[in-house]
């Protein structure tokens, strides 16, 4: 039986918040507006950040982090002034003399991230502590999370929540147990078995229907990462490193779904993968009513989601896509903190180099659209140092080169001149 009309808006409510939060496809063209807001001390981007400034100087300390650079202290000083006092996390609050509205201000993918990123700089210790007791109070009774207070069960935000526990390295399925549920579990009932049709098998729904479960592509790539006990942030793939992609196996069993997290991982990365193939390189919003059109952002979740489970070569399809000209993605992702950041983390952990992507340097980028980071990576520096120096000793021993040519060819000249002058 098809999911209600009730199911139906229910999801697509709660869709649109994830993806104005995400900046995804239907965020404001505003967001593609890049320098640092005079508006806001601190907060990359000058973007309308009503929806997103949290979540994008989230991802964005996340990448900067990921690739050895320190964020400025103002920067990090916005991101931890936004918590609200009861250790939640707004989409964006203006004024943060105001006190916030639990019932409304306070987002699980907003608090999240956060959490995911101050752990990430060190020095919040606090902050973290605080957002992490607002996530386990905000619980639903299956042991998962809404977007929002009192918002239904999803998988995305339970995956984002999963990842900011194991940022701050604890094990969600023992910090994080509500009714003798915890997070893990209840996302696994999320996940779409045997008995779908064969393009949907692995993929996760977004929302938990009554009747039945809809594939939806930016839950499927989070729960890539939470059903591995990840974060945004994944270690690189080591070179000449990969494993094969294994689909969810329904030759003999039709009712069969994945047993644990570490089966629903490689499902997932399954449906993932052969989505990516069937569209050329890249997925489509699942969002009912969404133009069939490129997501971007949730292209570059699935690269790192197929990085975090070690697989190279399914990873790297999409990233070259999204390197692609025909892509867009360059005009998507500029002057946009959240979009630059989740290029680099994709990028970084299929073992790329996010300083040539395509013949841009995101991190630059990234740093560009925002206050001046207090370091950019010692392993960076010495990189750039030592090419410098490499440089200026290939002019030098060129110079040397040629001024050796050029008097040597004078000395010919001369002598060759005063062998004429004895001949004559």
């Amino acid at each position: 039986m098809a999911p209600s009309f009730a199911v139906h808006a229910r999801r697509g409510a709660a869709a649109l918040a994830t993806a104005a939060v995400l900046g995804v496809a239907v965020a404001p063209a505003a967001l593609a507006d890049g320098s640092p807001s005079p508006a806001a001390t601190g907060l990359y981007g000058t973007g309308d950040p009503k929806f997103d400034g949290v979540f994008r100087q989230s991802l964005a300390f996340l990448a900067q982090d990921a690739m050895g650079v320190r964020p400025a202290d103002s920067a990090v000083d916005w991101l931890a002034g936004q918590q609200c006092a009861d250790g939640g996390f707004p989409g964006y609050r203006a004024d943060t003399t105001k006190a916030c509205d639990p019932k409304k201000d306070e987002f699980t993918d907003a608090t999240a991230a956060a959490v995911q990123a101050l752990a990430a700089v060190g020095g919040r210790d606090e902050a973290v502590k605080k957002g992490l007791d607002w996530l386990k109070a905000h619980q639903t009774a299956l042991g998962g999370w809404g977007y929002q207070a009192g918002s239904p069960t999803d998988a995305n935000s339970t995956s984002i929540a999963i990842g900011a526990f194991a940022a701050a390295g604890q094990d969600p399925a023992k910090a994080a147990v509500k009714n003798g549920k915890n997070p893990v579990e209840t996302l696994l009932t999320f996940q779409i078995g045997c008995g779908a049709k064969e393009g949907e098998r692995g993929a996760f729904a977004y929302l938990a229907d009554q009747n039945a479960l809809r594939a939806d592509n930016l839950a499927s790539a989070a729960a890539g990462l939470a059903t591995r006990g990840k974060g945004y942030q994944v270690e690189p793939l080591k070179k000449g490193s990969d494993r094969p992609v294994e689909p969810l196996d329904c030759s003999s069993d039709t009712n069969k779904r994945p047993k644990d997290a570490a089966a629903a991982a490689e499902a997932v990365d399954g449906y993932l993968s052969a989505t990516l193939d069937k569209n050329g390189g890249h997925l489509l919003p699942s969002m009912p009513g969404a133009p069939a059109k490129p997501d971007h952002g949730t292209t570059a979740d699935a690269a790192l989601a197929l990085a975090a489970g070690g697989h190279r070569e399914a990873a790297e399809k999409p990233l070259t896509w999204l390197r692609s000209k025909e892509s867009g993605t360059a005009e998507w992702a500029k002057g946009n903190p959240g979009r630059l950041a989740k290029l680099i983390l994709a990028t970084h952990a299929a073992g790329g180099d996010p300083r040539d992507f395509a013949g841009t340097d995101l991190v630059a980028a990234l740093n560009g659209t925002g206050p001046k980071p207090e370091a950019t990576g010692a392993a960076q520096e010495k990189k750039d140092e030592k090419k410098k120096k490499d440089g200026d000793d290939g002019v030098g021993i060129w110079w040397f080169v040629a001024i050796f040519f050029v008097a040597s060819v004078g000395v010919g000249f001369l002598l060759s001149g005063r062998q004429k002058k004895t001949e004559l």
